[in-house]
């Protein structure tokens, strides 16, 4: 399969081009050049398949002759070596936890796909890899985590100062190795400026060797749709599930949409944000005008700029009025999302985390419009890395933290200053 870019479809490469270099050269986002369908055989027996089944095949559909099966049913068995369970918190209130990974966020879904599908596509390079990573939050843990020790590879993770809880920065920080992370002083726009104007620099990016794990990188996406066929086969049968997704950055909700276009049947998906309402007020307006992103408790959603909206543009066809009969936006304070918190665990003795919050805020709504509809809310991380919220919500030590969490509390930090200044970005990396 070939790969164009959002902004010139004549702009095709190759899957090895789209995965490591990440970015075309003139700013847009790859795309598959036609959104693979999997068969209705597929579908008839979607519920009987294993969680890894259902990835090889939907993997297959996107990169099959270019990866061999038996390589990526490798790279597929090592991504999913956890589950994503759908919990029902009552009649029609449905919640899927992808917080199982190693990193306790969605992120490592794509994150572990991503770091083995780079090493089959460089099994054969010499040259060293350098990972640049954008984070509001959660990306720039699972992505340490998942190449970290991973020879032939060097991780640069850049984060905004201040607005990321302490366990998750101990995730960037604490893990030293072929980790490096820069303290950005300013917004995670910012960050991912800084990362975009990287890749636009080509010769510092082919120098370097220079690849993305953010999700402007399609093999974060497609990973990703996975775990939407496996919670809507957990779901009764003959039920079409409205999918809520607390999103930022837009990935989450856009795989989504490419497992609708692979067949999946859904009966509609709500985009539910912070205050950084850009998609909400395009899908209300028609109108997108993308802003400085503010600081909220649901850090990883703070963004004003999301990347994954050009690919979602795309998806139905630049046509506003497809989308909005696809999608829906809600978006909600940190007030309300303070008082889900407390509502969620007093109703349903159910602990969620600010970004799943959100998405349970937008599903209520949903439900209450739509009375006969069954919601799936993503709750996309463990609450317990956000334990300054919950304790102030739900009382000091409410929330138990795993172990795997636990054991960074007491490492050392350790990070790099840096300017938003893209000049001064560059040349830090070049001297590398």
């Amino acid at each position: 399969m070939l790969y164009h870019s959002t902004n010139n479809p004549s702009h095709r490469v190759n899957l090895r081009e789209a995965i490591l270099r990440s970015l075309p050269p003139d700013n847009g986002l790859y795309m598959p050049d036609s959104l693979p369908v999997l068969g209705e055989d597929f579908w008839k027996i979607q519920r009987q398949l294993s969680f890894q089944e259902i990835g090889h095949t939907v993997a297959q559909a996107f990169f099959g002759d270019d990866v061999p099966a038996d390589a990526l049913r490798e790279i597929i068995d090592g991504t999913l070596a956890f589950d994503a369970p759908v919990i029902t918190l009552c009649p029609g209130d449905h919640i899927l936890e992808l917080f199982h990974g190693p990193t306790l966020a969605f992120k490592d879904f794509g994150a572990r796909f991503m770091a083995r599908l780079m090493a089959w596509l460089t099994r054969d390079d010499d040259r060293m890899l350098t990972v640049l990573v954008a984070t509001s939050g959660d990306t720039g843990g699972a992505v340490a985590s998942a190449f970290h020790q991973v020879p032939g590879t060097r991780v640069v993770i850049l984060y905004p100062k201040g607005k990321v809880s302490g366990l998750q920065e101990k995730q960037l920080t604490a893990l030293g190795g072929n980790i490096t992370a820069l303290e950005v002083d300013g917004t995670f726009d910012d960050c991912q400026a800084l990362v975009k104007s990287a890749f636009l620099d080509r010769e510092l990016s082919e120098n370097l060797n220079l690849t993305s794990a953010n999700s402007i990188n399609l093999a974060r996406l497609v990973p990703q749709s996975f775990y939407y066929i496996h919670a809507a086969r957990q779901m009764p049968q003959g039920v079409k599930s409205v999918f809520v997704v607390p999103s930022g950055n837009f990935g989450n909700l856009t795989a989504g949409l490419f497992a609708m276009k692979l067949g999946l049947p859904v009966d509609h998906f709500v985009a539910a944000t912070n205050s950084n309402n850009v998609v909400p007020d395009f899908l209300r307006t028609g109108h997108y005008h993308p802003r400085p992103s503010k600081q909220t408790i649901s850090n990883a959603m703070d963004v004003g700029t999301p990347s994954n909206f050009v690919r979602m543009q795309a998806i139905f066809g630049n046509s506003w009025r497809e989308m909005k009969f696809h999608v829906s936006g809600m978006w909600f304070d940190d007030d309300q999302t303070r008082a889900a918190i407390r509502e969620v665990n007093a109703i349903h003795n159910y602990q969620i985390d600010p970004h799943g919050a959100v998405g349970w805020l937008a599903a209520k709504a949903w439900r209450e419009q739509h009375p006969c509809s069954a919601t799936i809310t993503l709750e996309t991380a463990h609450p317990a890395k956000f334990p300054a919220v919950m304790d102030a919500e739900l009382g000091a030590g409410s929330v138990e933290i795993p172990d795997r969490l636990a054991i960074l509390a007491d490492r050392e930090k350790a990070s790099i200053p840096m300017t938003t200044d893209k000049e001064v970005f560059r040349e830090w990396l070049a001297a590398m």
